[in-house]
């Protein structure tokens, strides 16, 4: 009776450790279309900065191109300026001598003529003279105002280009902050899976426990009951009379261990430096790139693939290409070596010391080295080894 309400107990308790199991998948895949959520809207997020990036740098280009018309335009008014000065003072000059004097010296220019014929051209060249000034001074006049207004027309056009920039760098300060927070979530929502999916791996390990001791309980009772028909049958066969026999009963069991060793085809890191990363990480070549993934031969991401090969290594990077490019210590390009960490904006790899990249690059092209690590604007180079 007794083993009865054990085993009652038993199969109670077996039910309700299984029981949990269900409840932790459907919590882990609500979490993990969480994370797949997140990451997306972070993708996103990554490709809105890039191209918000990509217009800051278009704008400042075009802020100096109009700033060179803005100086082209400044010198070509104070040209005009001086022109318009020096047409007015000679003009001015002339009109001195021809008609501040009196009109003296206009009639002398007249009545030295030769002859009327002269005299009309002398008349004449003393208008066509007034006129060429005017018309002159007018040309120069009109010259210098459109000058004037095309440089203010520039000048404003610059000043609106210039808001246009701070709109955009304001922008790409918003889009960073909800990336940073984004980020935060997923390293959140991580953790939390990890937890569930360790807290489900312990819940099924007791489960698995107590079914192989309510097992071996049931075994013994069996082996004991069959060891107890034995007895009353060789008792029964005696004829009850005195009887002496040898129940010799002796089990062995043998409990079979295995080990299984799953390895990769791939060597382990062979050395120290950032060389020996660099050949470690070359063995990966032609694995498969999987967003979120985290086997360097089953599916991978960048980021995934950088926190694995330096693991190997002993170092502890983050999971997220962001939180990557602020580990270590930073380096200009030009002082790059084998091993380090080269960041993009929204990408991460491994520089191979000879001015090129072994990165998970992406779902079409899986684990490649690129021979040019300038293929895209580099965010910072970081020494982490």
């Amino acid at each position: 009776m007794r083993k009865r309400i054990a085993q009652s107990t038993i199969a109670a308790l077996l039910v309700s450790v299984l029981g949990v199991t269900p409840v932790f998948a459907a919590s882990l895949e609500d979490m993990q279309a969480d994370k797949a959520r997140a990451e997306s809207e972070a993708s996103s997020l990554q490709e809105q900065i890039s191209q918000t990036l990509d217009k800051i740098h278009t704008l400042e280009t075009d802020l100096e191109n109009k700033q060179k018309e803005i100086q082209a335009a400044d010198a070509e008014f104070e040209e005009a300026a001086a022109r318009q000065s020096e047409q007015y003072g000679a003009m001015k000059l002339r009109i001195k001598y021809m008609y501040e004097e009196g009109e003296t010296s206009f009639l002398e220019t007249l009545f030295s003529a030769t002859s009327f014929s002269d005299f009309i051209n002398k008349a004449e060249y003393v208008q066509e003279v007034h006129s060429y000034d005017r018309s002159k001074l007018n040309e120069y006049e009109n010259t210098t105002k459109e000058v004037k207004e095309l440089k203010e027309s520039l000048e404003d056009e610059y000043v609106q280009m210039q808001t246009m920039q701070t709109d955009l760098e304001e922008e790409k300060a918003s889009l960073n902050a909800t990336l940073d927070e984004k980020q935060v979530e997923i390293a959140q929502l991580d953790e939390s899976i990890q937890a569930e999916i360790a807290a489900r791996q312990e819940a099924e390990r007791r489960a698995r426990e107590e079914e192989e001791r309510r097992a071996r309980e049931e075994e013994e009772q069996r082996q004991a009951q069959e060891a107890a028909r034995a007895a009353a049958a060789a008792q029964q066969a005696a004829g009850g009379s005195s009887s002496s026999g040898g129940n010799s009963n002796s089990g062995s069991s043998s409990g079979g261990s295995s080990s299984g060793s799953g390895g990769g085809s791939y060597v382990p890191p062979q050395g120290s430096d950032g060389w020996a990363v660099v050949q470690y990480a070359r063995q990966f070549i032609g694995y498969p790139y999987v967003y979120g993934g985290n086997s360097l031969t089953g599916g991978i991401d960048c980021s995934g693939f950088t926190q694995q090969i330096y693991g190997a290594f002993g170092v502890s990077l983050p999971r997220v290409d962001s939180a990557q490019a602020t580990c270590g210590v930073e380096i200009p390009l030009s002082q790059a070596q084998a091993g380090d960490l080269l960041c993009y904006w929204g990408h991460v790899g491994i520089y191979n010391g000879a001015g090129g990249i072994i990165h998970a690059s992406s779902p079409g092209v899986g684990i490649v080295e690129f021979s040019n690590c300038q293929y895209r604007s580099l965010k910072c180079v970081r020494r982490v080894l």
